[in-house]
C-alpha cells in the first residue's frame, strides 16, 4: 500500500491507496504526525509525498518515512508528467500541489478543464483537451480575504456574514465580494478554453463556491492526493 501526503499551508492531508482505491483519508493539523502513525491501518510499503509547507515540514516527512522503514518519492513540478505538458515558463517554479492537481484532472476528466484549488489560496488553472496546462491565477483564498479586510482596515470586522447578489450589510458585503472576485477569476479563465470546459473543484472552500458557478462544475474531494496516487503508479 501506498501513503499518499498532501503537505499544505495549514494542513497534512493523508491517503492510503492499495492500488485500486484508498483504504482511508484524512486530514491533520501540524504537527501530527503521531496521530497519523496511529491512523494508519497497516505499514505502507512506499510513501508519495508534495510539499508546499516549507523546508521544516519535509524534513519532518522525510523523518517519518525512516520511522515507517518505507521508502519516500517525492513528487515535484516538471515539463511534462502522466500525460500532462508544463507550459510554464519555468516549470519548476509551479507548486507541486498544482502540478499533482492537474495530473488529477487529466486521469479523471480527458477534455479541457479549470482546475479549482480553494484553500488557504486560490489557484485556477488551465488545462486543455491536449493535457497542456496553459497557466493559471493565484489569488487569496476566502478566509484570507475576509482576515485582509479586517487587518488592515479601521472599521470592517472578520466578517461572518452570507453571499448575496446584492449585499446590504457589511458582513454580507464582505463575504459576498471575496465570493465574487474568486467566482470572477474562475469564470475568465474558463473562457479561455470554450464552453464546453468542465470546473473541477477541491479544497475546504470548493463548497462555497460551487453553488453560484454558472459553468459545468465537479466537486472532487482531496484532488491532490488523487494525483499523487496516480504518478505513484509510475515511480
Amino acid at each position: 500500500m501506498i501513503l499518499c501526503l498532501d503537505a499544505g499551508n495549514t494542513r497534512l492531508k493523508y491517503g492510503l491507496f492499495d492500488g485500486d482505491d484508498w483504504r482511508l483519508q484524512g486530514a491533520l493539523d501540524y504537527p501530527g504526525f503521531d496521530d497519523l502513525i496511529a491512523a494508519l491501518p497497516a505499514k505502507p510499503a512506499r510513501i508519495v509525498a508534495c510539499n508546499v509547507a516549507g523546508e521544516a515540514v519535509r524534513l519532518r516527512i522525510a523523518a517519518l518515512a525512516a520511522r515507517l522503514d518505507a521508502p519516500l518519492a517525492w513528487l515535484t513540478s516538471s515539463a511534462a508528467a502522466c500525460g500532462v505538458c508544463n507550459g510554464y515558463d519555468d516549470p519548476q517554479q509551479l507548486g507541486a500541489d498544482r502540478w499533482a492537481a492537474l495530473i488529477a484532472a487529466r486521469t479523471l476528466h480527458t477534455g479541457p478543464c479549470v482546475v479549482v484549488m480553494a484553500g488557504t489560496a486560490t489557484t485556477v488553472d488551465a488545462l486543455d483537451d491536449k493535457g497542456l496546462f496553459r497557466g493559471g491565477l493565484i489569488l487569496p483564498g476566502l478566509s484570507l480575504m475576509h482576515a485582509a479586510l479586517a487587518r488592515n482596515t479601521a472599521d470592517l470586522p472578520h466578517a461572518a456574514g452570507h453571499y448575496r447578489q446584492q449585499p446590504t450589510n457589511t458582513d454580507d458585503a464582505i463575504v459576498s465580494g471575496a465570493l465574487h472576485a474568486t467566482l470572477g477569476a474562475i469564470e475568465r479563465l474558463h473562457a479561455t478554453l470554450g464552453a464546453d470546459t468542465l470546473c473541477l473543484l477541491s479544497g475546504g472552500a470548493a463548497g462555497e463556491l460551487a453553488p453560484h458557478l454558472n459553468l459545468p462544475c465537479r466537486l472532487v474531494d482531496n484532488l491532490v492526493l488523487e494525483g499523487l496516487a496516480h504518478y505513484s503508479q509510475t515511480v
